[in-house]
């Protein structure tokens, strides 16, 4: 299937499960948080990756070239403290070496949003507050409304990055026509489209997984 590269933008809790699954389901190979090799084995989270890729050869995306869509790309865990969707430097360079990459950016009710965060594992009560993220630093997540404020300044971020561009898209993850804008942005057609991840106090993908605390043996972990 020939698509252009899709990357979102959205922070953690925003939709990204959901998007990740509209996408594998639309046919798409997808870079989900951690990325994996066509075997199912694990290639190294796809925030350390963006940068690992970066700082090689400029290309954000060339350290994972064979994916079509990264559905979540940040990751705050043990050591790797990662946010490529805050930082211009990454979102230019995929600009560079992708002409014709479509950017989104899943959205939701800021309150709900951090509510979401605040029950999901230990996000929003122990990793956002103990790392020094973009825009959150170390010490602030706790405090009722930091992390809303957070949410809606990344928003804002976006949009001025963005701002009158034609390769950007932002979506209400609970809008009844997300799918719809979707497919007609990016061209693909959305044959799912529902929840993902609706246990709130359950841990995501890897993370029930002890193996992906441990540095690979190429240290991209």
């Amino acid at each position: 299937m020939s698509v252009p590269k899709i990357i979102n933008l959205g922070l953690p809790k925003s939709g990204t499960t959901t998007l990740a699954t509209a996408f594998a389901e639309a046919g798409l190979r997808v870079a989900d948080w951690m990325a994996r090799d066509e075997k199912g084995d694990k290639m190294g989270f796809v925030g350390r990756l963006m940068y690992l890729g970066y700082f090689e050869t400029g290309d954000p995306l060339s350290a994972m070239p064979d994916f079509d869509a990264y559905t979540e790309i940040s990751v705050v865990r043990r050591g790797r403290n990662f946010w490529p969707q805050t930082d211009w430097a990454i979102i230019s360079g995929i600009r560079a070496h992708h002409p014709g990459a479509r950017f989104l950016l899943s959205a939701r009710d800021p309150e709900k949003h951090a509510d979401s965060i605040r029950r999901w594992s230990n996000l929003g009560k122990t990793r956002l507050p103990a790392n020094h993220v973009p825009g959150l630093p170390q010490f602030h997540g706790q405090n009722p409304g930091e992390i809303e404020r957070w949410i809606e300044s990344h928003i804002k971020f976006c949009r001025h990055v963005f701002d009158g561009a034609d390769d950007f898209l932002e979506f209400d993850i609970e809008d009844p026509e997300a799918a719809d804008k979707i497919a007609r942005f990016t061209g693909v057609d959305l044959p799912w489209w529902g929840k993902a991840n609706e246990n709130e106090n359950h841990k995501p993908r890897d993370e029930d997984d002890e193996d992906s605390d441990l540095e690979s043996e190429d240290g991209v972990s």
